[in-house]
């Protein structure tokens, strides 16, 4: 990581430490979507609510997706959806999003919006765990005819089971932030213990 990333993913690191985005508590684990149980706990849906943070953040990822060559920005649904509504807005790009499931009435589509086979789609999410929701809207886009090789995220648990996985489906995925970072300014900025920092490590290198 350059200089200006680990700059840019402590300001992010920052930003989700100050509007209280991240819990950890080592004594009552929390349970993720993917059914991951963790010590730590990042609700990244709080930015929303935030206008600076939001206003940030979505420049952050407009950054990452201008310097991809895309030409509709996809959503994932629903945590994906507003963040790539913003950086659309921003960039001057049409924008989908995807569905975990077709819909079940109507046109039953997974996709919405217009993609058009051949165009080329990133897909943004608000968080990456396992890459299991990444690699699942990427899956839905290419069933729909579109080219997809990249994925942002506003913060990702490093795992590398993760990054394997999105390699193994052909998917380079880009974050703003991560937990090393952040926990590197919890800890410096006095927001966690040394003793949980160590906990949420131990618990990521079981996480494999």
């Amino acid at each position: 990581m350059t200089n200006a990333a680990e700059a840019a993913a402590r300001e992010i690191a920052e930003v989700l430490l100050h509007v209280g985005a991240v819990i950890i508590n080592a004594k009552d684990l929390f349970t993720y979507a993917s059914g991951v149980r963790s010590p730590i706990y990042c609700d990244n849906r709080l930015l929303i609510s935030h206008p600076g943070a939001r206003r940030l953040v979505t420049e952050k990822l407009a950054g990452l997706v201008a310097d991809i060559d895309c030409d509709v920005v996809a959503g994932t649904a629903t945590a994906g959806i507003p963040w790539a509504a913003w950086v659309a807005d921003r960039l001057v790009r049409p924008m989908v999003y995807v569905r975990d499931a077709p819909k079940g009435h109507g046109r039953q589509l997974r996709v919405e919006g217009v993609i058009e086979p051949g165009q080329r789609a990133v897909v943004i999410e608000d968080l990456v765990t396992t890459g299991g929701s990444a690699i699942s809207s990427v899956e839905g886009l290419r069933e729909a005819g579109a080219e997809v090789s990249d994925t942002v995220t506003i913060f990702t648990y490093e795992s590398p089971k993760a990054s394997q996985a999105l390699a193994a489906a052909g998917v380079q995925l880009t974050a703003l932030s991560g937990v090393a970072t952040l926990l590197y300014v919890a800890t410096s900025t006095g927001r966690i213990s040394p003793a949980d920092a160590d906990v949420v490590r131990d618990w990521h290198t079981a996480l494999g």
